[in-house]
């Protein structure tokens, strides 16, 4: 009897295997989704049980300790670069790191938020470089006015922020001198005043800020210039070219209201105006 030769046809179950493997959506399931569960499932198992849950947490502490701890990660020392001793001084009181420390504890943005908290730092940069070194970059504020408040003097810069306080005046004979509630948010304007002032800037004691609003200029010899609160470079530069014209300053004038730059007006000293009485009452009696 001849045997049964095999059928070459796939059986019914091979078939649909197959015809299942041509489906996208099952080929997808079989790529993604089935590992996705498994993982899921060991998840599941590990992170249901309170022990294999801390010990697995326990075992990534002691990965991420011993990590942090390795030499090549420790900061040894800080290094302040552009700023005055006392000032650098301050930076190290601001920021107390007990050195050495791991490069992971070290929170950069909060160490330049401190920094630059100063009021003598405008601007901070801090990184860390190679060797273990935490580099604090910082850029000082540089005081170019003088404020007198309240008896006291304070170094402000051009932006107006009160960096330290002088001992006197004479501590900084460089620095011009203001004065008045809301001087330091005109610091700009002070400062082209005083530029405007040209070869009399020498003759400005200094400026004295008015119901924060304008300013007036005192001179050595007493006398006072009262400036617009609206183009005050201009008008202190006419007065400027008005004493060269006509030597006001030298004269018995106390006061030149420059407020209205349409008349500006001066108020004489006493012994011009007694001359000016004396000279008027003459005249009438000659008539």
């Amino acid at each position: 009897m001849r045997p049964l030769k095999r059928d070459p046809a796939p059986s019914r179950w091979a078939y649909r295997l197959n015809r299942m493997m041509l489906t996208p959506a099952y080929r997808r399931f079989l790529r993604l989704g089935l590992p996705f569960l498994a993982l899921a499932a060991g998840a599941a198992w590990t992170f249901g049980d309170d022990t294999r849950r801390e010990a697995l947490h326990a075992w990534a502490r002691d990965i991420r300790v011993t990590l942090e701890e390795r030499p090549e990660f420790a900061v040894k020392v800080m290094a302040i670069e552009g700023a005055a001793p006392e000032i650098a001084e301050a930076v190290r009181e601001a920021v107390p790191i007990d050195f050495p420390v791991s490069s992971f504890a070290l929170d950069l943005d909060f160490i330049k938020r401190r920094v630059t908290a100063l009021p003598a730092v405008r601007e901070a940069h801090v990184r860390l470089r190679a060797g273990g070194v935490l580099e604090v970059a910082i850029e000082e504020r540089v005081p170019v006015l003088l404020w007198r408040d309240s008896g006291m003097l304070w170094l402000i810069d051009v932006e107006g922020v009160a960096i330290a306080t002088a001992p006197a005046r004479i501590a900084r004979p460089d620095l011009p001198l203001v004065a008045g509630d809301g001087a330091p948010d005109a610091a700009a304007e002070a400062l082209a005043l005083f530029a405007a002032a040209g070869p009399m800037a020498g003759e400005v004691r200094g400026l004295v800020r008015v119901g924060e609003r304008r300013w007036d200029a005192l001179l050595e010899g007493g006398q006072k210039v009262l400036l617009p609160s609206d183009g005050a470079v201009e008008a202190m530069a006419r007065t400027i070219a008005l004493d060269a014209a006509q030597d006001i300053f030298e004269r018995d004038v106390r006061v030149v209201d420059m407020r209205n730059p349409r008349r500006p007006t001066v108020r004489m000293g006493e012994t011009a105006t007694a001359f000016r009485r004396a000279a008027i009452h003459g005249f009438d009696g000659g008539q």
